[in-house]
């Protein structure tokens, strides 16, 4: 029996693993999915937000403010990127100026510090590629950039490395009471366990009416599509920019990414379906529109992919941070949307110190190592580290994706370490195989044979990212079995 099950492999899901390593608690992590960060987290905006934008006294301020300050040693440890870059909100009219005001105050609230009102001859010399049009902007130098889903696979491999488990592929199917404790059917096992953690993401809601009969929250997906731009935009801005909020949310924003690249994003409709990520005309003309109001010199033509992501938002507003009344040990992490990235690390500790109510004699981990082993890039190390990596495995000098620069060998430590890849696109998100200007389209074939010999599997079998994303179902041409008597080798002829 464990002590807590974790359902979903998201960004909160495995920083609360992380946080449940750290005590004596015997633990497993459930996604349905056939990777972690295979959700929301692959598909966002990849912001720590400073916490000006949340109402005061909600779970969303508090974890939101208190996330923010974790991020800076919380990458450090996991050797993940993270820029504390700041980010401005525009003010384009006197009204949204009102607007500005109203978010400085309610950041004060919220213990955001160094938040300051720029007018516009200050605006434009921290960022001369912004708007002319813009009047004044909220500059919250605490705000950031990250890679959400490099955090959350960095946060799963080191709770593996500290003794948690994980288990792909297991959809949770029924939850129980039972024994004092709860039984789930997951992928085809039957697993016991003291307490449950529901981070289900889009699905929290149907995991909680497993147990409770129906739920006692609604989970209403938006989405939002994005624009991702080539590397050679990377530095168009410095901060993040924000354009006035709507009763939609944030808005669209204009960013640098953490890897380089400049992203676009997001809009937002829905409710949707709970799997709909398709790109729409629609969406991508709004990107562009709203974009160019607030970076009108952008080159929009060098987008090199677009996508959209789906958050899981609530009709209450904020994050579902609780124990079940009806069911103690029964406790939900649900509708984390924006800003949902930044909280994580503080609730997972919210999430650890409930658990340990149930645990009063659970003592630390010992053997704890807050520590990821680096990713050292061949492409990045310095001169002397290359020579012993390549002495170490030649395959480190075979270059595999000529856009990111990325080796065979980069790629095998990426699927060999503790919640390793095993996914074209895991590769991608690990090391960036497949992620620059072309998308994959040289380096795919080579990617599929690198995985499928290191897993021991046919390469049919490796997919693209989802379970069922095949990207080869068999040969061209089949294989010839049957020879006619002409066909006849060299040694039967005696040669």
């Amino acid at each position: 029996m464990y002590d807590v099950v974790i359902i979903g492999g998201g960004i909160t899901g495995t920083t609360i693993a992380r946080s449940c390593a750290r005590k004596n608690l015997k633990t497993v992590l459930l996604e349905k999915s056939n990777d972690v960060a295979n959700g929301t987290t692959k598909a966002n905006s990849a912001i720590v937000h400073a916490g000006f934008d949340c109402i005061p006294g909600t779970n969303k301020a508090r974890t939101n403010v208190k996330g923010n300050r974790m991020y800076p040693a919380l990458c450090r440890e996991l050797d993940v990127p993270f820029q504390q870059n700041g980010s401005v909100v525009l003010a384009f009219t006197e009204e949204d100026r009102l607007h500005l005001e109203h978010l400085f105050a309610q950041g004060e609230q919220n213990g955001v510090p160094s938040l300051q009102i720029l007018e516009q001859t200050e605006l434009r010399r921290m960022e001369p590629n912004v708007t002319k049009n813009a009047v004044a902007a909220l500059y919250a130098p605490s705000a950031g950039i990250v890679g959400s889903y490099e955090l959350a696979i960095a946060c799963m491999e080191n709770a593996m490395d500290n003794g948690v488990e994980l288990r792909l592929n297991h959809q949770v199917t029924a939850v129980e009471a039972k024994n004092g404790g709860y039984e789930l059917v997951a992928g085809d096992e039957v697993i016991e366990a003291k307490t449950v953690v529901n981070c289900a993401g889009l699905y929290a809601d149907e995991i909680d009416c497993l147990l409770h009969g129906e739920s006692r929250y609604d989970i209403l997906p938006f989405a939002g599509e994005y624009n991702l731009f080539d590397q050679s935009t990377g530095n168009f801005t410095a901060a993040t920019v924000f354009q006035p909020p709507s009763e939609k949310g944030k808005g669209v924003v204009a960013l640098p990414t953490v890897e380089g690249n400049y992203l676009v994003g997001p809009t937002s409709e829905g409710p949707k379906a709970k799997d709909d990520l398709r790109t729409t005309r629609k969406g991508l003309q709004e990107l562009r529109e709203k974009g160019m109001r607030a970076i009108p010199d952008f080159p929009f033509q060098k987008v090199i992919t677009s996508f959209t992501g789906l958050r899981a938002k609530t009709s209450g507003g904020d994050f579902i941070i609780e124990d079940s009344e009806m069911h103690p040990g029964f406790i939900s992490a649900a509708a984390i949307d924006s800003p949902g990235l930044t909280a994580a690390p503080a609730i997972a500790e919210e999430i650890l110190e409930k658990l340990l109510a149930y645990f009063p004699d659970a003592g630390d981990n010992l053997s704890f190592t807050p520590y990821r082993r680096p990713v050292q890039r061949f492409i990045e190390a310095p001169p002397l580290n290359k020579q012993e990596m390549l002495a170490e495995d030649e395959r480190f000098g075979r270059i595999i994706c000529r856009c990111e620069a990325i080796t065979e060998g980069d790629i095998v430590d990426m699927i060999h370490r503790h919640a390793g890849a095993e996914t074209l696109d895991g590769v991608k998100r690990r090391i960036r195989a497949g992620a620059g200007r072309c998308q994959g389209g040289f380096c795919s074939p080579r990617v599929m044979e690198i995985l499928a010999r290191e897993l021991g599997r046919e390469i049919t079998e490796i997919v693209k990212d989802g379970p069922d994303s095949y990207v080869l179902t068999g040969s061209t041409k089949a294989e010839q079995t049957d020879f006619s008597p002409e066909l006849v080798t060299a040694d039967e002829k005696g040669e």
